[in-house]
């Protein structure tokens, strides 16, 4: 009885399956997006999660836990990796269970009808014909899946007009394309796991940078596969070579050494706590349209010297109006700093950028960013706030998510800083050259004070 209880169970994993907590994420995400990205580290349970959410859509099996896409009737799809041979080792493996064990994977076995070879690759399975749903009086409709490669070609991936499309590992940019094409008519969906090695591709690009209308990006930690023990996960990452640490580990583009900070998030990121009312507090605002405005609030322990930054705003497509509403719950009085491109003036009004920040209400320095010295230098600016971080003297809080997004893809190429997805960076950056200006409450109190009292007859305040 046991064996076939263990039988049995071996042939409906789809029935037992229980998502992590990233993983229900990425699933819930296929409500609302039709592109999604789970960008994750090595042997993590990307494709295991993608795997089985397959099967649902397949078999139209759905658990009540779930808040994922829902296909209502049979479906077309395509899975495929970077070879044949490699799809026939992961997703294939995944969705069917070994070769020699049909069944045994995320699709049960009761669901798989038929299914066809894949000419001249040993093992490798072309299409399955899938049952889904039935049961009652309910007639089972019949889903198809394909098994394709990259190494096929982009025009293998043509004509084709599917419901659902899975990459697992990275595709370049014109297939990935083409995909998001196949699935056009139908409104379905296309989603990729994989662990992102060969760094800010134009496919990373389109998700991370670009952030396009209707995709969705998931990271998924190596603390967030529940699997592994606090030892294995500090065993598995002191293994990994340090430029490869953060892709395999969190799902981070590979930048090598050209990363801006070289930083783990743990060195720099600290608890939210309360702020207190004798430390001085700085804005910094930089200007977008195409690319997000961003704005930094930062507060400066002058006792300890030490540099934090506390919220951040970032949004494309905003006027200065629109924007400076975004930032009405900080405090009105919140000196913010601001670039040399402040200094344009508007094709229209004639009015120069700071002033039109300046007339929406936020508290905009006289002058534009600069060291106390007069310079602007980028690459000092940088310099000295990675200096301040290895110090342990320049924290964010951890919470900011925008913020340590851009940290960690914030990087150098051929010496010069790449100038994507840096707006929280510039801000960053303007704050901490201008911290000499950032005033506390109670000074902020004290100013306002005075500004309202009348000097007496010598001009004095008191």
């Amino acid at each position: 009885m046991q064996a076939e209880l263990a039988t049995r169970n071996s042939q409906n994993k789809l029935r037992d399956y229980v998502a992590y907590p990233k993983q229900a994420e990425f699933h819930e995400a296929g409500s609302r997006f039709r592109e999604r990205l789970l960008s994750a580290g090595n042997q993590l349970g990307k494709t295991w999660s993608a795997g089985f959410e397959t099967a649902m859509h397949l078999t139209g099996r759905y658990p009540d836990w779930w808040q994922g896409r829902v296909f209502e009737k049979p479906v077309a799809g395509w899975v495929a990796s970077e070879t044949s041979e490699v799809t026939r080792d992961s997703v294939q493996r995944v969705l069917c269970g070994r070769f020699n064990d049909i069944g045994t994977g995320a699709i049960p076995k009761d669901a798989i009808k038929d299914k066809s070879l894949k000419r001249g690759v040993a093992d490798a399975i072309d299409t399955i014909v899938v049952r889904h749903g039935g049961g009652g009086d309910v007639q089972a409709g019949e889903s198809l899946i394909g098994f394709k490669s990259y190494d096929q070609g982009r025009e293998k991936f043509q004509a084709e007009t599917l419901d659902l499309v899975w990459l697992d590992e990275e595709p370049d940019e014109d297939i990935y394309m083409e995909c998001l094409t196949r699935t056009n008519a139908t409104g379905g969906i296309n989603y990729m796991t994989f662990t992102p090695l060969k760094g800010m591709t134009n496919t990373v690009k389109r998700f991370m940078v670009d952030k396009m209308p209707g995709t969705h990006v998931t990271s998924m930690t190596i603390y967030d596969a529940l699997h592994y023990t606090k030892e294995q996960r500090e065993a598995i990452i002191a293994s990994y070579p340090a430029h490869e640490r953060d892709a395999r580990t969190k799902g981070v583009p590979a930048l090598g050494s050209g990363r801006i900070y070289p930083l783990a998030d743990e060195i720099v990121a600290v608890e939210p706590f309360q702020i207190p009312s004798h430390w001085a507090q700085v804005g910094g605002l930089d200007f977008g349209w195409d690319h997000p405005s961003a704005a930094v609030r930062c507060m400066w322990d002058r006792d300890s010297d030490a540099f934090y930054v506390v919220d951040c705003h970032r949004q494309r497509e905003q006027t200065p109006q629109m924007f400076a509403v975004s930032l009405k719950q900080w405090p009105s009085w919140l000196p913010f700093a601001w670039p040399h491109d402040g200094l344009q003036h508007d094709k229209g009004s004639g009015e120069q950028l700071a002033d039109q920040y300046r007339k929406a209400g936020l508290t905009m320095m006289a002058e534009r960013s600069t060291f106390p010295d007069g310079t602007n230098g980028v690459e000092a600016g940088l310099q000295e706030i990675l200096a301040r971080m290895q110090l342990k003297k320049f924290k964010v809080f951890s919470h900011l998510s925008e913020w340590f997004e851009e940290f960690r893809l914030y990087h150098r190429k051929d010496g010069k800083v790449v100038k994507l997805a840096d707006d929280l960076m510039s801000a960053t950056r303007y704050a901490w050259m201008m911290r000499r200006y950032a005033i506390s409450q109670k000074e902020s109190e004290f100013a306002n004070a005075i500004h309202q009292q009348e000097p007496d007859s010598d001009g004095i305040y008191f």
